[in-house]
């Protein structure tokens, strides 16, 4: 990999965590609390560019890489989807966190302070996307999988307009939960330090074993759609109105389609 190609990378895996940083930082100057409305329709466009990501950037592309196998080109996507859906099932288990708008923690009992397992929370919702970056950067790389510099890019984006959102409804909570400003701010930018972490890692991993990577590239689209099925879909439809939250996941999914089709 030349010097531009690895600068492209690093900026393309750091994209999304400045998204978080950036919507976290909304707590410096809003309100203690966002409005229950427009918390639920940015989780609705979050939950909109996450699907249509999980299409578009990873599942087409993990069976156009497969074309070789015919018929059966669809294999490494059912197989690897699972392995996504069943990873994060099983980190849901076995991690103590605690969501937003809810009471009762979910996972292992633990005496962790409530702030500390809402942190966990967005950082299990946040892996499954930085390492959907780093799969797609990945299959750039390797020049095999029909994934240009611009389609990686696209994904970048799309994933770092949602993380802004959610990085005002993970450092406002917890200003509202009583934390100070600055912590409040430092626990947002730390909850989305996983993306371009694990990027990295799936980046390497997939170096290592490239026949892999349509495997990679929907397992993390697995991983993607679990997080918006468990956890965006129901709070977007919470209480009254519900409707809107359907309306900002039709917007989410079509701007990460536009995207996508327009730079890829």
């Amino acid at each position: 990999m030349d010097d531009s190609m690895y600068i492209r990378v690093l900026q393309g895996i750091l994209i999304p965590f400045l998204g978080t940083t950036l919507g976290s930082a909304c707590v410096l100057f809003m309100k203690n609390k966002l409005n229950p409305l427009v918390q639920r329709a940015l989780t609705g466009f979050a939950a909109g560019v996450m699907v249509a990501a999980s299409i578009w950037s990873l599942l087409i592309p993990a069976m156009e890489y497969s074309e070789a196998m015919g018929t059966w080109s669809f294999i490494p996507a059912v197989s690897g989807f699972w392995l996504g859906i069943l990873f994060l099932l099983v980190l849901d288990r076995t991690v103590p966190h605690l969501h937003m708008n809810s009471s009762k923690a979910e996972g292992p009992k633990s005496n962790l302070q409530k702030t500390t397992m809402l942190v966990l929370a967005v950082t299990l919702h946040n892996l499954p996307e930085g390492m959907a970056v780093g799969v797609v950067y990945a299959g750039w790389i390797s020049g095999n999988a029909g994934i240009t510099a611009m389609g990686a890019l696209a994904l970048s984006l799309g994933i770092a307009i949602q993380n802004f959102p959610e990085g005002a409804i993970i450092s406002m909570p917890l200003r509202a939960e009583g934390v100070g400003k600055g912590k409040a701010l430092l626990y947002g930018v730390l909850s989305g330090v996983v993306e371009p972490v694990g990027a990295a890692f799936t980046i390497l991993a997939a170096g290592f074993a490239v026949p892999l990577l349509p495997y990679l590239l929907s397992f993390a689209a697995g991983a993607m759609i679990y997080v918006v099925v468990e956890e965006l879909i129901p709070e977007m439809s919470e209480g009254n109105h519900s409707n809107l939250g359907t309306v900002l996941f039709a917007a989410g999914f079509t701007v990460m389609m536009a995207l996508d089709v327009a730079l890829g």
